[in-house]
């Protein structure tokens, strides 16, 4: 299959085609990868987020990875849902240093009526920053799809996981059905979809190729499509899981891009165990966002000015968001890496 007939989009992918190109030789995949990439995107371009626990802990979901599972003992205290000015103190110093998208998750099975007011003021007043916003709150019901999308929220973020195949052997507490019935709310409400999964649950190649087939045949593919390798954190059913090959990992990304050629592929947990030179194949095999900042909710993430750096060395620059000049978004992260080597910046929420 030529680089060029991978470049339109398609919603009909077969499981026999996505496996064809998880293993053709590895330089052929990225090739292929990087023309199509090409195609859609800037290649020396990254878009920037950053993400903020603003509810960390107890939640009920039995997810094998998650240490934010109530089922398991992984020392993370329970804490109560952030006051919204604190998520805009935090919002407003990740904007100081060049994020263009702020993203908020919860520790929740699904909203209650009673946060919902203050998660739609959070909404409200990132927005006012100037910022685009996400949240994870959960599975959520058509009215809360609405209200969320009334005030202001541009991306849901709703991870599948897995293939539909493996996802009983992960969580127990909710369907595969519902989270896909969420994702379709959150269509139908006119936000932006945010949904991937997560590599070295012992899954196989088939539940990898089965992952992406759903996420690339929907009717629209999903604006944003986190890639997250497992972060193995003691006291989860997974922290023994076996390590991922990091060329299985570069695979997986290169697929996506393939599938979902203007969609961008995020490079999300797991980059703290990855070295520059690892990191440097994701964007080749055509990753074009990542998370920065101390914490990936309550895992460990390279540091902004680590990345920053990288982007450096690569000739790499994040991706200008709306309301974001090239030469404003790099002045303030210039000037981020300078107050940086003497201040923590993020994630108070998760300590």
């Amino acid at each position: 299959m030529s680089a060029s007939t991978t470049a339109t989009l398609r919603h009909d992918w077969s499981l026999a085609e996505v496996k064809a190109l998880f293993v053709q030789p590895f330089n052929d995949l990225l090739f292929q990868a990087q023309t199509v990439h090409r195609a859609h995107f800037d290649a020396n371009r990254v878009q920037v987020s950053t993400l903020l626990s603003i509810k960390t802990g107890a939640c009920p979901e039995d997810c094998k990875y998650c240490p934010q599972s109530g089922h398991y003992n992984t020392g993370l205290e329970k804490e109560k849902l952030m006051e919204v000015q604190k998520v805009l103190e935090e919002a407003a110093r990740a904007k100081a240093i060049g994020t263009t998208r702020f993203c908020m998750g919860a520790a929740w099975k699904h909203p209650s009526a009673k946060d919902m007011p203050y998660v739609l003021e959070m909404v409200k007043g990132v927005k006012a920053l100037g910022l685009e916003t996400c949240m994870t709150l959960g599975r959520l019901d058509q009215d809360q799809t609405e209200a969320l999308a009334q005030a202001g929220l541009d991306y849901y973020n709703h991870n599948l996981d897995t293939s539909p195949e493996f996802y009983g052997s992960i969580i127990t507490t909710r369907t595969y059905s519902e989270r896909l019935q969420t994702l379709a709310y959150v269509r139908d409400s006119g936000m932006k979809i945010c949904s991937g999964g997560i590599l070295g649950m012992g899954e196989s190649l088939d539940d990898r190729a089965n992952l992406l087939i759903q996420l690339a045949n929907m009717p629209e593919h999903p604006e944003s499509v986190p890639i997250n390798l497992l972060v193995k954190v003691a006291g989860t059913p997974l922290e023994n899981a076996e390590d991922v090959d990091p060329f299985d990992f570069i695979r997986m990304l290169a697929v996506a891009r393939i599938l979902m050629p203007q969609s961008h592929v995020r490079l999300s947990a797991g980059r703290e165990a990855m070295n520059d030179q690892t990191q440097a194949l994701a964007f080749f095999a055509g990753a074009n966002s990542i998370f920065y900042g101390d914490k990936l909710l309550t895992t460990a993430n390279p540091q902004a000015n680590k990345d920053m750096q990288l982007f450096e060395r690569l000739g790499i620059l994040p991706e200008a968001g709306e309301g974001h000049s090239d030469e404003v978004h790099q002045a303030a992260i210039e000037q981020a890496l300078v107050e940086q080597k003497s201040s923590e910046q993020f994630y108070n929420a998760a300590v």
